[in-house]
């Protein structure tokens, strides 16, 4: 997301939550977009990890 659209994009956010959300409901939505955001750059960035190579370090199964 680029810096010049966040204003707009805090808006829809807003403008999607109940009219009884909390303040902590506006934090998680605005933490899962964030978060969601932040991993699209890194997997553009090329940073990421296969997922047999997670299963294998983790020791876990298909």
């Amino acid at each position: 997301m680029q810096a010049t659209n966040v204003k707009q994009e805090a808006y829809h956010l807003v403008e999607k939550l109940s009219e009884s959300a909390t303040w902590d409901d506006l934090m998680y939505e605005i933490y899962v977009r964030q978060t969601i955001e932040a991993g699209l750059e890194d997997s553009k960035a090329g940073r990421t990890v296969d997922v047999r190579e997670v299963r294998a370090r983790f020791g876990l199964s298909k």
